[in-house]
């Protein structure tokens, strides 16, 4: 399942952005005026051909109360960005972080994927949004589960090689009373759906998914089961038609009732090594995990621990160099670290604080660029609304 940096001032430092209204065309340093969002709500992020996409939800209006979700996106490494364009004013998203709105690219075409709020809270169906000219116009299309009465939520999205989208997300409950995990794949652009597929009628009901393109062509997903409680992963080798569940990304065998609201992260470097990240709450070993895979998936090495009150993370690789980002828990709120490893995640290097104390920042995102490592999450100050905060890690 997780690009920008602006004016030279960010290869130093960190950016926080208040999303607002339409920016002028290469913005250096998008501003909480200059961007119209007056509280972010949720954030989706993906690299294209070296183009940073992102999409971003937030409020706005006078008593913040309307939401709104715009695209933008860097072709500079996140130096510059251009304008920002409304894919949607009149929605009512549940999009929350660990519930984010989606997007994915291919292209020209794009594809923005959210849950809506139905008839139940914390209920309702997806709606998606595709431009087929690089994210200058969007027109709404269909709904990819079709059922646009249902629960659709913990929704990701990806495109492949050969300009097929392929989303994921968590159903109704089934007859067993469990969440499933199903798939559709849209052919021309994400205007219309193929028929979706169940792939496993028994998941965890409250974390969210990731999806990840191999290389060699293999659709990964990784996703939290049912029993035990663990992190699996399903995959495909003939672009989405059958699927197959590989492994146990971390066998804990944590068997737990409850919702932990917690995903992993997961990145494929260009040997098709796996990368992942993955939280547990099993008794006496609580906490977030890294783990890599030589073999496609198939079997992964013995889980290192990033820290027992770590939780929401992500992950990215480029070449030997891994990242790994998550948040911290602490007596006062919430902080950001990260880790390298320079050895194809053999051995990590100490833990690096990327925020200050005294705050709220979570749910951090990873990507690998033409410019370095870049992260992004939000935080919340006190007595203030939630930001956006971009960051680059060279180091």
């Amino acid at each position: 399942m997780y690009r920008f940096s602006y004016l030279h001032t960010l290869l130093v430092g960190v950016v926080l952005v208040s999303l607002t209204a339409c920016v002028t065309p290469q913005v250096a340093q998008p501003t909480s005026s200059s961007l119209g969002l007056q509280e972010v709500t949720s954030f989706d992020v993906t690299v294209d051909h070296n183009i940073i996409h992102t999409l971003i939800a937030g409020k706005v209006g006078e008593k913040n109360n309307r939401v709104v979700i715009r695209y933008l996106s860097s072709d500079d490494g996140g130096e510059h960005w251009g304008s920002a364009v409304d894919v949607a004013t009149n929605t009512q998203p549940l999009a929350v972080r660990g519930n984010d709105v989606q997007i994915a690219v291919a292209g020209d075409n794009l594809l923005a994927i959210w849950q809506v709020k139905g008839e139940l809270p914390s209920m309702g169906a997806m709606v998606s949004y595709y431009s087929h000219d690089a994210g200058k116009t969007w027109q709404q299309g269909t709904n990819p589960a079709v059922d646009n009465n249902g629960d659709q939520a913990h929704i990701d999205v990806i495109a492949d090689k050969k300009g097929i989208f392929h989303t994921v997300w968590l159903a109704d409950p089934e007859e067993n009373g469990y969440q499933s995990l199903r798939y559709a794949r849209s052919l021309d652009g994400g205007e219309h759906w193929q028929a979706s597929q169940k792939l496993d009628d028994s998941t965890c009901s409250c974390c969210w998914n990731t999806l990840a393109l191999s290389p060699s062509g293999e659709i990964n997903i990784l996703y939290r089961d049912m029993k035990p409680r663990d992190m699996a992963l399903m995959q495909s080798a003939n672009n989405g038609e059958t699927w197959q569940r590989t492994s146990t990304v971390g066998l804990f065998n944590w068997q737990f009732e409850g919702c932990p609201h917690i995903g992993g992260g997961l990145a494929i470097s260009d040997d098709n090594t796996l990368y992942s990240t993955v939280w547990t709450g099993v008794e006496g070993k609580a906490g977030l995990y890294t783990l890599h895979s030589g073999d496609n998936g198939k079997t992964w090495t013995a889980p290192q621990s990033l820290g027992g009150l770590a939780s929401h993370s992500d992950i990215a690789v480029n070449n030997q160099q891994v990242m790994a980002i998550w948040d911290e828990r602490e007596p006062d709120g919430a902080s950001i670290f990260s880790a390298q490893s320079q050895n194809g995640g053999v051995t990590w290097s100490a833990p690096k604080r990327l925020t200050t104390k005294g705050i709220m920042a979570t749910h951090p995102r990873l990507m690998a660029t033409q410019s370095g490592f870049l992260a992004m999450w939000t935080e919340k100050h006190p007595k203030q609304p939630n930001k956006w905060v971009v960051k680059m890690l060279n180091e």
